[in-house]
């Protein structure tokens, strides 16, 4: 198997859902740590959204992030892992509220 490490960085992130990962058809993605700031002077709430093609579910749903400060999602050991070809969407309250770093691991064959 083969694995490959990486960041998914995405800014300005709004009200609009938004796919900022999609795995690849032939592996698994695991999230090993998601981090999201809000970058306005105002109370931002965020969404994230699982969808494998066949069930879109919440991740999280309405939860707040203050005004300047950052939300760790998935972090402390936690992990997140998505079968082949699942979209990760998210959304905020405000248009281009949330940055969004993200560190994943992608593992492929068998």
């Amino acid at each position: 198997m083969a694995s490959t490490f990486g960041n998914t960085l995405k800014t300005g992130l709004g009200t609009a859902p938004t796919t900022v990962k999609t795995t690849i058809s032939n592996g698994n993605t695991t999230v090993i740590g998601m981090s999201l700031t809000n970058t306005t002077d105002n109370l931002v709430t965020v969404n994230i959204q699982i969808d494998d093609g066949i069930t879109a579910a919440y991740f999280i749903k309405g939860v707040p992030i203050p005004a300047n400060q950052s939300l760790r999602v998935v972090n402390g050991g936690e992990k997140l892992i998505m079968g082949p070809s699942t979209n990760l969407i998210m959304s905020a309250s405000a248009d281009g509220a949330l940055d969004l770093v993200m560190s994943s691991v992608i593992v492929t064959g068998k």
